[in-house]
């Protein structure tokens, strides 16, 4: 029983390109209890291997997280497979607006202790009690409000480039920085403000509006389906887009844009960019924003020290990086001392 990825992703990538279908990114998740993460992970590989699904999934015991290509032929078998699952009945699917049918290239199914790692102890604090969710007519109505406070609940690499207009945009590496950063800064708010909260589909926002009313704040909002179905409603029902640039999406798109502005530079140049890319150097792998020019100029490379080794024969570039991990650049994402220009 096959249980594992057979294909590498150059030879999935060359497969798809072949066929040439139709394929739909999207994401959901769930908190629900799972009583045996690993035999229910090898329950979705299975069924969703057989429908040509690629992405990347997290299961825990309290439920899962999911980001996926499906074929559009297979679109309806998919969502009837997920209403067969109790838990999952009617989940909302957040669907890209935007579609590559190389976005993912591997089918990765893993169990995790957290399907959102968020450093926090969830015996503490009630996280049913979460926020009211709102949707983008009821969003846009609380940000004319002066009494609202906005908050980026997402990482510094994502909010660069793209974020809502007056939105706080913590510099944190990752989700669990934000929280405490977030609190400090606006602790004397509590009772006579909004807190706001948006990321990309809503996970992070579950969490934190809980860990938010936990802490005393009384009037806690959240994004419902976060920046994803934000576009699709603004799109659909012809509202104001109050979103700048691109929302960043965690497969090999990177981007997805949602407003024609660019708001962010290239790291190495400083000119009005805001494509992601990921050095060229395997053994750096580091991503930064970098304009065509600069990608032409330094073969896809954050620095001439990567391009040097990026240059020598993949044989040679493997010894170089035999017995040694991955480099901390790799989970910096976007913080290097070669990249001039990083805000």
């Amino acid at each position: 029983m096959q249980l594992y990825n057979k294909l590498s992703a150059k030879e999935r990538e060359a497969l798809l390109e072949e066929a040439g279908e139709d394929r739909l990114t999207l994401s959901f998740y769930q908190y629900a209890k799972i009583g045996n993460p690993d035999l229910f992970r090898n329950h979705l590989f299975i069924a969703w291997d057989q429908m040509e699904v690629l992405g990347r999934i997290y299961v825990a015991h309290e439920g899962i997280n999911a980001q996926l290509s499906v074929p559009a032929k297979n679109f309806g078998k998919f969502k009837e497979f997920l209403d067969g699952i109790y838990f999952l009945e009617n989940v909302r699917l957040n669907i890209a607006i935007e579609h590559d049918i190389k976005s993912f290239l591997k089918l990765k199914v893993k169990v995790r202790d957290k399907i959102l790692a968020d450093g926090l102890n969830d015996e503490t604090f009630d996280v049913t009690n979460k926020g009211v969710h709102v949707d983008a007519k009821a969003f846009n109505e609380l940000l004319e409000d002066p009494n609202t406070i906005l908050v980026d609940m997402r990482n510094h690499y994502e909010s660069e480039i793209g974020h809502f207009k007056g939105a706080m945009t913590p510099d944190v590496d990752t989700f669990r920085d934000s929280l405490d950063l977030i609190e400090k800064d606006i602790q004397d708010h509590k009772e006579d403000k909004n807190l706001v909260m948006y990321c990309t589909g809503g996970i992070r926002c579950e969490k934190a509006s809980a860990y938010y009313k936990h802490k005393g704040f009384q009037k806690v909002y959240q994004l419902e389906g976060g920046i994803i179905e934000y576009a699709r409603q603004v799109q659909n029902l012809k509202l104001e887009n109050k979103f700048l640039g691109k929302n960043f999406v965690f497969d090999h798109r990177r981007g997805e844009r949602i407003s024609e502005d660019v708001i962010s530079n290239c790291h190495q140049c400083g000119k009005p960019c805001d494509t992601h890319v990921n050095c060229a150097n395997e053994a750096c792998h580091l991503l930064f924003i970098q304009c065509e020019e600069c990608a032409e100029q330094m073969s896809n490379c954050c620095s001439a020290e990567c391009q040097d080794i990026a240059a020598l024969p993949y044989e040679e570039q493997k010894a170089l990086r035999k017995g040694k991990g991955n480099s901390n650049k790799i989970f910096k994402k976007g913080r290097s001392e070669v990249l001039k220009y990083k805000r």
